[in-house]
């Protein structure tokens, strides 16, 4: 572990770091959070995310808002929506909004902390029928990339998520490992990649249920770097 980096740096820590410590994670800060950047001992972890990896970005700003007017207000302040319910679409600034149904959103930030978006959206004047929502306290992220990850979300999820069945930016509201969450196809560059979301209380059983299914095929954890390059 980086000693300059520490988990317990930051204002938000991770639900996983003991488990990240243990697997002798570097830690990198990114604004006020603090991820994992590799692991010292999972070896070539750019390879490794074009197999199969799991990245967790449970610390890095997301935020969802609820309500009859959410629509429009989101798009008073620029944001761009999708037109229907159960699809994404990645702002300019690297923001990933989901629209989880006619009238509520899940913004989450690039892989660089940063996101625009939700800066806007938390500081706006609060609009009649819109509700926030604190994603990044009740929600974990995880993210699945590689050629094989499909095929081990298949041992944990009843929904086909195959490349050719599930395309990029769609959205899936429903149960990994039996827990509820929410499955959102965000590729990274040519990597297939799915960002996972699901109750924080949850979150350490998800990690080894995934791990133990990426288990088949040699799957391992691996740090933000990798899923970035």
């Amino acid at each position: 572990m980086n000693s300059f980096t520490l988990p317990t740096s930051a204002l938000r820590r991770s639900q996983l770091y003991r488990r990240h410590t243990k697997l002798g994670a570097d830690f990198v800060t990114l604004g006020d959070s603090v991820v994992v950047s590799h692991y010292q001992s999972m070896g070539d972890e750019k390879i490794q995310a074009q197999q199969l990896g799991l990245v967790d970005l449970s610390t890095l700003p997301r935020i969802g808002f609820k309500g009859a007017s959410t629509p429009d207000w989101a798009l008073s302040l620029g944001i761009d929506l999708p037109t229907e319910p159960n699809r994404a679409l990645v702002q300019a600034d690297g923001t990933l909004v989901a629209r989880l149904s006619q009238s509520e959103l899940l913004l989450t930030s690039g892989l660089d902390n940063l996101s625009q978006c939700i800066v806007d959206a938390t500081e706006a004047a609060p609009a009649k029928s819109v509700y926030s929502l604190p994603r990044s306290d009740s929600h974990s992220w995880l993210v699945l990339c590689g050629s094989q990850a499909s095929a081990t979300l298949a041992k944990v999820c009843g929904v086909d998520l195959r490349a050719h069945k599930f395309a990029n930016g769609e959205v899936a509201q429903t149960s990994i490992a039996k827990i509820n969450g929410v499955i959102v196809r965000h590729d990274q560059g040519k990597k297939l990649s799915y960002s996972i979301f699901s109750d924080s209380s949850s979150v350490e059983f998800l990690w080894d249920s995934l791990l133990d299914a990426m288990a088949e095929f040699n799957g391992t954890a691996i740090g933000i770097q990798a899923l970035k390059d």
